[in-house]
């Protein structure tokens, strides 16, 4: 994921599938969570993964805002 181009359009669609991505695992783990037993590693791992997810989203989101020098 880190080799991407600066182009602003690039980075917003990455932006849009991560996002889809993210909030596919949150119904995921919603769903998951219901069900007494589940399988509580699947499930940690998967709450971990939405985390980087919200990471790299941030990190990306402000890839976008443009550099002002002082």
């Amino acid at each position: 994921m880190s080799n991407f181009n600066k182009d602003p359009g690039e980075i917003a669609h990455l932006i849009a599938e991560l996002r889809e991505e993210h909030r596919d695992l949150d119904e995921a783990i919603a769903r998951l969570s219901e069900y007494p037993s589940v399988d509580q590693l699947r499930l940690t791992r998967m709450k971990k993964r939405k985390l980087k997810l919200k990471d790299w989203i941030s990190y990306l989101e402000s890839q976008l805002i443009p550099d002002l020098d002082a």
